[in-house]
């Protein structure tokens, strides 16, 4: 499946973060920053936007109601192998690093980050999974 390279030369990225405030600013600071943001809640309607409309970068927390971060990374990846990932963790029962670590590995995972995290490392992070003009 091919993605879509640019909706009026602007990036599109998918958003799944339960946290409305974060989720909302995470949108806020990428929109500024010229990329178009797609937004869920959890992991099912995550992959619901992703399978209508795919994004070049998914951007996901891992503890979430419904369905959540490392069913969602999974699923992404059998289905849309090439599809960059970001996962985001603020911990749950254990440390955020143990849910990070515990995803790292797949191949669609690009970056990690446990929150909070560096507005700057993110947008960073984006620029270089972001393919070129």
């Amino acid at each position: 499946m091919l993605f879509k390279k640019k909706v009026n030369n602007m990036a599109q990225i998918l958003l799944i973060e339960d946290n409305d405030l974060l989720r909302d600013t995470i949108k806020k600071l990428l929109e500024n920053k010229g990329y178009k943001i797609m937004v869920a809640s959890d992991g099912e309607e995550g992959l619901k936007m992703f399978r209508s409309d795919p994004a070049e970068v998914v951007i996901t927390d891992i503890i979430m109601p419904n369905k959540d971060g490392v069913e969602t990374i999974f699923e992404l990846y059998k289905y849309f192998p090439a599809v960059s990932v970001i996962a985001i963790s603020g911990g749950g029962k254990a440390p955020a690093e143990d849910y990070l670590n515990s995803i790292k590995l797949l191949p669609n995972v690009k970056y990690i980050f446990k929150k909070p995290f560096a507005n700057y490392d993110l947008l960073m992070a984006i620029k270089d999974l972001i393919p070129k003009n």
